[in-house]
C-alpha cells in the first residue's frame, strides 16, 4: 500500500513528514511556500495517521520502508527530506538506510537518542472522546481539556477530527494501534547508522528535545550536519515561528 500525500507545485522533489498524532495538513502553509521556490512538495501522511492506511504493525523500520515504497511509486530521486519529531526519526533512518534517495536531510526538533514515553495524558484524553455523545468540535475540545490543558496542543490534536458520516465524528488516527505501540515512537536510531550527506537539524530555543549532549550525538551519526536554533519556539517550532523556520530551511538549501 502506498502512503497518501498532498502534492503541491512542480520542480525538485521535497518530501515532508509530520510528527506523532499529526498529519500532512499540518504542513500545508509552509509546503505551499516551499513549492513557490521551485520544489514539488510532497506532504505525506505516515501509516496510521491522516488519510494513509491503517496497520497493526508500527515501527521506524516500517515507516522508512513505507517512504521508500512511496518514492519508488512516484519515481522520486535526489529528494530534499524534512521530518518533524517522529517524522524526523523516520527521515533519519530513511537517510541512513537509503542514502541514494536523499540529496539533503532536515530534521526538526528531535535527536537520534531514545525518548521515554510522554504522551500518556494526550492518548488518555483522545481515548476518552465519546463520539456517540460529542457532536461538534467545541464539545470535543471541552472533553479533551480535562486531559490536555494547553489550548494550542488541543487544536493540533483536534485537526484529526472528521465526519465519518453525517452526524458522526471520528478521528483520522488509528488510536488503538498508536496507544499499543507508543513506545516505538521514542526508539533510538541504531548507534552504528550514519548519513554522510548534507543535513540540518533545527531545534526550538524553548524545547528540551535537543540538548548539548544530543548535539554531539547528532554530529557522530550525521557528521556533515549543521544545527540551527529557531528563536521563540518550542517543539512545534515550524508552527510557533514559521517565518524563521522557513528562512533557516531556505538558507540551508542555498536559496537565501
Amino acid at each position: 500500500m502506498i502512503l497518501h500525500s498532498n502534492i503541491i507545485g512542480e520542480g525538485k522533489p521535497f518530501v515532508i513528514l509530520h510528527g506523532f498524532l499529526g498529519m500532512s495538513d499540518n504542513w500545508k502553509t509552509l509546503g505551499k511556500q516551499f513549492s513557490e521556490q521551485g520544489f514539488q512538495v510532497h506532504l505525506v501522511d505516515q501509516r496510521n495517521h491522516g488519510r494513509s492506511f491503517w496497520d497493526t504493525n508500527f515501527s521506524y523500520e516500517l515507516l522508512a520502508e513505507d517512504l521508500k515504497n512511496y518514492c519508488e511509486a512516484h519515481n522520486l530521486t535526489n529528494i530534499t527530506l524534512l521530518g518533524h519529531s517522529m517524522g524526523g526519526k523516520t527521515a533519519m533512518l530513511f537517510a541512513c538506510t537509503y542514502p541514494e534517495f536523499v540529496s539533503k536531510l532536515m530534521v526538526a526538533d528531535i535527536s537520534p537518542r531514545f525518548y521515554p514515553v510522554h504522551h500518556q495524558d494526550i492518548l488518555e484524553g483522545l481515548s476518552a472522546l465519546n463520539f456517540s455523545e460529542i457532536k461538534n468540535r467545541t464539545e470535543a475540545d471541552a472533553a479533551l481539556a480535562n486531559y490536555v490543558t494547553d489550548f494550542g496542543t488541543r487544536q493540533f490534536l483536534l485537526k484529526n477530527l472528521y465526519w465519518v458520516e453525517k452526524g458522526q465524528l471520528g478521528l483520522r488516527i488509528n488510536l488503538e494501534v498508536l496507544k499499543a505501540e507508543v513506545a516505538e515512537v521514542g526508539e533510538s536510531l541504531a548507534a552504528h547508522l550514519q548519513f554522510n550527506g548534507s543535513a540540518l537539524f533545527l531545534k526550538g530555543d524553548r524545547s528540551e528535545y535537543i540538548s548539548a549532549e544530543d548535539e554531539r550525538l547528532i554530529l557522530n551519526q550525521f557528521p556533515n550536519a549543521n544545527i540551527a536554533t529557531i528563536a521563540n519556539a518550542g517543539h512545534w517550532l515550524h508552527a510557533e515561528n514559521p517565518k524563521d523556520f522557513y528562512k533557516a530551511v531556505l538558507k540551508f538549501l542555498d536559496i537565501l
